[in-house]
């Protein structure tokens, strides 16, 4: 189904709910697992899902269609996201790094999240980039995206997101290389 039929039985009110539920199907676990990397814990990213697809909900009528739904729904999750940690870091008082250290003890407890060494070792070595570094370089290398889908949901130019995504292997290959 495309993003305008999807949209058309949006727009009706005896297929709204038949519409959003397809939208849900085709795009939860993408979305999920967009947000997971970002803040690790599965309840937290089970949230933060669960309200991007609210928020969707609430303002899908007045979507313009002037992007993809799909770059529409990143953005809301990947704002989501950053309000997330943001909030997360004013109440515990503490700076970035500390919350990166929590980040990833959270990673070691959960059974969900396995791999072998090197895969923990990356994963820890983006939990130390800032939020939107980290933001473009699991678009970039984990979802595949292009750097005009990044674009789109970023509201960055690619140049700016070229230079991040840069900066980001750099900074995740210093870290690994260090025993």
């Amino acid at each position: 189904m495309t993003d305008q039929e999807l949209l058309e039985k949006f727009g009706k009110p005896e297929t709204k709910h038949l519409a959003f539920e397809q939208l849900v199907r085709l795009y939860q676990q993408r979305i999920y697992w967009h947000v997971r990397k970002m803040v690790i814990d599965h309840d937290d990213a089970d949230d933060l899902t669960q309200e991007t697809f609210i928020k969707a909900w609430e303002s899908l009528d007045r979507f313009r269609a002037d992007a993809q739904i799909f770059t529409w729904l990143y953005r809301i999750a990947s704002n989501g996201c950053i309000d997330f940690l943001n909030k997360k870091r004013r109440r515990l008082f503490v700076p970035i790094y500390d919350v990166s250290h929590e980040l990833a003890a959270k990673m070691d407890d959960d059974p969900l999240l396995s791999g072998d060494e090197i895969q923990l070792r990356l994963q820890k070595a983006l939990l130390r980039l800032p939020d939107k570094q980290r933001l473009v370089f699991n678009m970039k290398y984990f979802d595949d995206l292009k750097y005009e889908q990044i674009a789109d949901i970023t509201g960055t130019s690619v140049g700016a997101l070229k230079a991040s995504y840069h900066l980001a292997v750099k900074k995740i290959e210093a870290f690994l290389t260090i025993d």
